[in-house]
């Protein structure tokens, strides 16, 4: 069997829990929540908005080796959370990518957790995780869908710097 991606998510519980895409991977066991964040694991892929560099393939063997880590909190403490987890994972933006969730339906970068982790999944080649994660929700793999040429272009980009500019032709 081959070893899947390991998903992580720093839960502040600051969100309702019926609309937490967080704990529905927690509860299909496609992601591990952590609520105290000094028990995060380092060394994993960080999510992180503010990053410099955009997540490309060439993050794969860091991905596979530690996993990948979401932060699930109000974005009023995001900043502070995020400055506290770049000390110790690998930090890496999402390119560009419109939600399909039901609150932020088209908006651009409002991703919920699941969607940033099936783009995470798509883009460092694990298509067919990230379709799997998605199908916990009725409305999930429209994700996929709506945003498969970029999700292309950002899976075939060998470095941040192609994801990039491949990014720069859609917005």
């Amino acid at each position: 069997m081959v070893e899947k991606i390991k998903l992580f998510v720093y839960h502040a519980n600051e969100d309702d829990p019926k609309k937490c895409s967080a704990r529905k991977l927690n509860k299909f066991g496609f992601a591990k929540l952590e609520k105290n964040i000094k028990k995060v694991p380092s060394n994993t892929i960080l999510l992180n908005p503010f990053a410099k560099k955009s997540l490309s393939r060439e993050d794969f063997k860091i991905a596979i080796g530690n996993g990948i880590l979401a932060i699930d909190c109000s974005w009023k403490n995001a900043e502070r959370s995020f400055d506290y987890l770049d000390k110790k994972n690998y930090s890496r933006a999402l390119p560009f990518l419109v939600a399909t969730n039901p609150v932020n339906y088209g908006k651009p970068f409002k991703l919920t957790t699941l969607e940033a982790f099936a783009a995470a999944l798509y883009i460092l080649g694990e298509v067919d995780y990230a379709k799997e994660i998605l199908n916990i929700y009725k409305w999930a793999p429209h994700f996929l869908d709506l945003n498969k040429e970029p999700l292309e272009d950002y899976r075939k980009a060998k470095n941040s710097e192609e994801v990039i500019k491949r990014m720069n032709e859609y917005i």
